[in-house]
């Protein structure tokens, strides 16, 4: 089943895309449903619950937050950052439903977390009821937090969605993409870039590519600019300002050490990810919680990869963003991209996974050396956990960017380095990752219950 480049790499706010972004959209959605039903207007009262993960972990992923937002109205990409509409709200303890509508709202009382509860269908679970003001229910909603800020009603779960439109290549697994390609002679960007055209014009395709880009960059620059410590009970320092300077005084030094390209990559996984740690404007890859990886593997294509690729940096950076879309949309069908479904293998395994084959695509590798490199990357995190301390997305996330960074650019590596045969295939590490991450105790998927968040540090 083909999922859109666009629904993959999207703009949001961060700290979390399945438990900030989700929610923000659902509630917004939420809203729409009351102004297409004539409903709006009769508002009193709106109660949000929120269940399972979005309850455990959701204060710490500013999930609360993100909720106003989307009751507000209010859009990722061009909200404005330095303005505080949470505080307003708690101040004034009135919200403006979508943009127009003024009802009384305390997101301490009307956001409830519900601990003890995780619902069937999904472990990322929300309900939001709107009230008149005698107390008629004037509409009840269930969403779920699929990942990666994509979200379902409880009528959609378990049914699977239809592509947006028709588009000329449809697949489910690498081996039928990869069929697809030697059928059509065609690479796997050439594919990709199809079905987009079949979306929309390929202009727009290519603006909306470069926006992404653009805003990818936009968060490394920020990132290594801005010093401080880090919003949480964790009072972390953010540490790629202070890896910038070392870089520089490197720089201008004489000194000289083989391996500073790697200092590097993790600078700029660090910097996407502090900024999305503080909640700023970042790019889900396929998650926020790793999307520092995309962004610093394409800067290295960018600054040492694209001397020796075949391609201009544009053209790398437009074939990388299409190959790792393609790859992420197949763990999208046949496994998660959740953490709180299959743990971290699931986010910075899958980003690990796309920015693996986006750069060996990128750097003029065959089909074979494309599904090596993501089949390597992913086959290196098989397993991993999701336990966030304090269940903020900082320790471990912010280093696994790096790591999961550095990981991505090695595997691409060895795989270019063979010829492209390997025994393990790309559908193989997916099935693998997906059973893996089901048999995962509950604590170790996003609840904050096991792992690290419950023995290194104590909230």
């Amino acid at each position: 089943m083909y999922t859109s480049l666009f629904d993959i790499f999207s703009i949001g706010i961060g700290p979390s895309s399945s438990h900030t972004m989700g929610p923000m959209r659902a509630a917004a959605a939420f809203v729409a449903d009351l102004k297409q039903r004539g409903l709006l207007s009769r508002v009193c009262k709106v109660q949000v619950s929120l269940y399972g993960s979005l309850a455990l972990t959701g204060e710490g992923h500013g999930t609360p937050g993100a909720v106003v937002y989307g009751l507000l109205g209010l859009d990722a990409e061009t909200m404005d950052l330095s303005t505080d509409y949470i505080g307003q709200v708690q101040s004034e303890g009135r919200l403006l439903l979508g943009g127009e509508h003024c009802i009384n709202f305390c997101p301490e009382q009307d956001i409830e977390l519900e601990y003890d509860i995780t619902l069937p269908e999904h472990a990322n679970g929300m309900c939001l009821r709107a009230r008149s003001a005698d107390k008629e229910l004037l509409h009840e909603e269930y969403f779920f937090s699929i990942g990666g800020g994509a979200i379902r009603r409880r009528a959609e779960m378990g049914t699977t969605p239809p592509t947006p439109r028709s588009v000329p290549y449809d697949f489910s697994s690498c081996d039928q993409l990869m069929a697809i390609c030697r059928e059509e002679e065609k690479s796997i960007a050439q594919i990709i870039m199809a079905n987009e055209s079949a979306l929309r014009f390929r202009e727009l395709v290519r603006k909306r590519m470069h926006n992404i880009c653009k805003i990818m960059d936009a968060a490394i620059n920020r990132g290594i600019a801005t010093p401080g410590v880090l919003p949480g009970p964790l009072k972390l320092t953010r540490r790629a300002p202070i890896i910038y300077k070392r870089l520089e005084q490197l720089f201008h030094s004489n000194e000289t050490d083989a391996l500073t390209i790697i200092d590097w990559i993790n600078l700029w996984a660090f910097a996407v990810a502090e900024e999305n740690a503080a909640g700023g404007r970042v790019v889900t890859a396929p998650t926020m919680g790793s999307a520092g990886i995309m962004p610093a593997v394409l800067r290295y294509f960018e600054r040492y990869g694209a001397k020796s690729s075949p391609y201009t940096p544009d053209q790398g950076k437009e074939i990388f963003l299409l190959t790792a879309s393609a790859i992420c949309s197949l763990y999208r069908a046949n496994a998660s991209i959740s953490g709180a479904e299959v743990g971290c293998q699931g986010e910075v395994g899958v980003a690990c996974s796309m920015a693996a084959g986006g750069l060996a695509a990128a750097m003029g590798g065959t089909l074979a050396q494309i599904e090596n490199a993501a089949e390597i990357a992913m086959e290196h995190n098989l397993g991993l956990t999701c336990d966030p301390i304090c269940g903020l997305v900082q320790v471990p996330c912010i280093e696994r960017n790096a790591i999961g960074a550095v990981k991505a650019v090695n595997a691409t590596r060895l795989a270019l380095r063979g010829d492209g045969s390997h025994y393990v295939s790309l559908d193989s590490v997916i099935t693998t990752m997906d059973e893996t991450g089901r048999n995962l105790q509950a604590g170790y998927k996003e609840t904050a219950l096991a792992g690290l968040a419950k023995n290194a540090f104590t909230c």
